[in-house]
């Protein structure tokens, strides 16, 4: 069941751990402007946010850069984990969960497609298994669908799943009140688009300015932003064919920002 567009609006912070594609910026190799930018707004680490809602920490993909996002952000601690796909720039960074299941000795819930579950569980086994290793994260793996919202465990405000398609994958975008974060879209269903309208913000990915199989071109993000027409949107898995942060924020529509790495916004 999806929540109502005039639900509880909670005071939400998000802060925006990692704003790049699966190569991050600067690519290994590339000597093009963007890599070779001085602009820490052209530094991007591997698409992840902190949604803070409240009082509640919710990481959204635990990238390969897990541990810098956390250290650069001053962050600490983390409740739950919610997983858009399985792809490795998208949950590689497990194992460095760990510091925080020490620290604060709790196990960290971890929600996500049953798919995607079970390749956490075959790549981390070390964590899942009879007698695990004492070092392994601690993790506990609660299966989600798309359109069908749940509560998170000891929080009580409503996280709504939603379904995207990523090439021909299907994989999860989510929403909180009046916020929406969606990465790795290459199309979103109509009952997606449905739940999208009537955002104070939208978080959305746009990889490069031409097509892509797999994630939306900048052209493909802006129609969509035209079409839910959310009070603000900010574009995320941004590649270094996308152009230097100080120009590319020059040619968007009123409303439209690139998001950078730390930026936070609040909600």
């Amino acid at each position: 069941m999806q929540p109502s567009s005039d639900g509880p609006v909670w005071p939400m912070e998000i802060v925006f751990l990692g704003t790049g594609t699966s190569q991050g910026i600067p690519v290994i190799g590339c000597d093009c402007d963007v890599c070779a930018s001085s602009d820490p707004r052209d530094k991007r680490l591997r698409s992840s946010i902190l949604m803070i809602v409240n009082g509640c920490r919710i990481l959204v993909d635990v990238s390969p850069d897990f541990r810098m996002q956390m250290l650069n952000n001053e962050l600490q601690d983390i409740d739950i984990i919610l997983l858009t796909h399985e792809h490795n720039d998208h949950i590689i960074g497990m194992d460095d969960v760990r510091p925080i299941n020490f620290k604060y000795n709790k196990n960290i819930p971890v929600y996500g497609l049953s798919r995607v579950l079970n390749q956490v569980q075959l790549r981390f086994d070390y964590a899942f298994n009879v007698g695990s290793y004492p070092g392994a994260p601690k993790l506990s793996c609660h299966e989600i669908t798309g359109g069908t919202s749940f509560a998170p465990e000891n929080f009580n405000f409503d996280i709504l799943p939603l379904d995207v398609e990523h090439g021909n994958l299907n994989i999860l975008g989510f929403k909180v009140s009046k916020f929406a974060y969606i990465t790795d879209a290459s199309k979103l269903p109509d009952i997606t688009m449905e739940a999208l309208k009537n955002l104070d913000v939208l978080v959305i990915n746009a990889l490069q300015r031409t097509n892509h199989f797999s994630h939306f071109s900048l052209p493909e993000a802006l129609e969509v932003v035209n079409k839910l027409k959310p009070k603000k949107t900010f574009l995320t898995h941004l590649s270094h064919h996308m152009g230097q942060h100080q120009d590319f924020i020059l040619e968007l529509p009123e409303n439209v920002w690139p998001a950078y790495d730390k930026m936070r916004l609040k909600i």
